[in-house]
């Protein structure tokens, strides 16, 4: 189990946006050279993809920390700084990210190869000689790069597959799996053989969907017991479930009973019971098995029950036959909805006073986050307003009396206040 990792914190940052340079034009027998800063180059950014080679977390137990590399500074001649190199983050398919603070879906990596830009790097500061100008010809200032924040995230994997094989442990999910697949999994006669979800590739009569064996399933998984609030996860994304009943009671237990307290965690868990299901009466062959079936197709209702025997290969044809049928009338898999990570400068220790006819903010973090801004570009200018509503300064300023059009001043810079 050790080597399996299904969920884990990350904490990611892109690369910040290199300072514009300050630089005046030296050469022989020219006086007074122009301002020629370049800007600084654009901070990387963090990618994500989605690789069909991977299948746990467990790398993100050993770092959890992952930097993109910081744009580079402006220089002389208008040179601009080198962008800092985008950093590539390789997960699982199925892999959910999500904002530990929010829980916000950012991303859902839910097909192999997929790609997502998950966060943008800083953009570089303008040099001085963007600020040139007839009345203003030796600007003595640049701008710096907007900085980029540590963001705190959750990766969870859901195993993406059409079928999900639910049941106790020892009822014969992992021997079915392999009976109908090319998969492999370990096999014993003991509880917990499996701790990890195996998938497989199904091909029957033409048609090939994918099977996954949820491992841990007992009473109370719903709440921490067993393996079951670690896997349960993984039952979310399959479309259709095959719930493996050990109808023999081999093992003492009643598999009627199993039936129901499987369906209850299902329930408890966020209502996966009423996910189409099919029962597979497994070990059919064992003595006292016919019994305990009849007893299950009368439990079961209008569920459909298929006697097999995954050890003996036996009746399994029926059962993938029932699985296709079904499988084509339900819905395909569909990806999450995903929220957009916004960033944002904290701004903090800010005070907003009335002086006169103006709304001044000040302190510190306003004074940085005005240097941060490109007040000639849109994307900037569209950045510094969400961040003046975001932080509360635009609450603040409506608390102290501000009503529209009114002059505000956050260090050197005058706007009007616009709700």
């Amino acid at each position: 189990m050790a080597s399996f990792v299904d969920r884990a914190p990350i904490q990611l940052k892109a690369g910040n946006g290199g300072n514009g340079c300050v630089s005046f034009h030296r050469e022989k027998f020219v006086l007074n050279g122009g301002p020629d800063g370049g800007d600084g180059g654009v901070g990387g950014d963090i990618i994500l993809v989605a690789d069909h080679n991977l299948h746990t977390l467990l790398d993100f137990r050993y770092q959890s920390k992952y930097a993109a590399q910081n744009g580079g500074p402006g220089a002389s001649a208008r040179r601009t700084g080198k962008s800092g190199e985008n950093l590539i983050i390789r997960l699982p398919v199925g892999t959910i990210v999500r904002e530990k603070d929010t829980g916000r879906v950012v991303a859902d990596m839910f097909e192999a190869g997929e790609q997502k830009v998950l966060l943008k790097g800083g953009r570089g500061g303008f040099g001085n000689a963007r600020f040139a100008t007839p009345t203003r010809q030796a600007p003595a200032f640049a701008k710096p790069g907007i900085k980029t924040q540590w963001h705190e995230l959750v990766l969870e994997l859901k195993t993406i597959a059409d079928v999900g094989l639910v049941g106790f442990p020892n009822v014969g999910k992992s021997s079915l799996l392999a009976a109908v697949s090319a998969a492999r999994p370990k096999i014993a006669n003991y509880h917990f053989t499996t701790l990890t979800p195996n998938l497989g590739i199904v091909s029957h009569r033409g048609v090939s969907f994918a099977m996954a064996d949820i491992p841990g399933l007992i009473e109370k998984a719903s709440e921490g017991a067993g393996l079951g609030f670690s896997f349960l996860r993984h039952v979310e994304r399959t479309r259709l479930l095959v719930h493996v009943v050990d109808v023999s009671g081999s093992e003492g237990r009643d598999p009627v009973e199993d039936y129901r307290l499987i369906n209850e965690e299902l329930r408890r868990y966020g209502q996966l019971d009423q996910r189409p299901q099919v029962i597979a009466a497994n070990k059919v062959d064992l003595p006292g098995a016919q019994e305990n079936l009849e007893r299950l197709q009368q439990e079961a209702g209008d569920v459909p029950v298929y006697p097999v025997s995954a050890a003996i290969r036996q009746g399994l044809d029926p059962l993938l036959d029932k699985v296709i049928e079904l499988l084509s009338t339900l819905p395909p898999q569909e990806r999450l909805e995903e929220s957009e990570i916004e960033e944002l400068m904290p701004l903090t220790g800010y005070e907003v006073v009335k002086e006169g006819e103006l709304y001044v903010v000040r302190g510190p973090s306003v004074e940085q986050l005005i240097a941060s801004v490109n007040f000639d570009d849109t994307e900037s200018m569209l950045w510094f307003h969400k961040t003046l509503r975001r932080s509360g300064i635009i609450d603040a300023l409506r608390q102290a009396g501000a009503q529209e059009g009114d002059t505000v001043q956050m260090d050197d810079m005058e706007f009007d206040f616009v709700e």
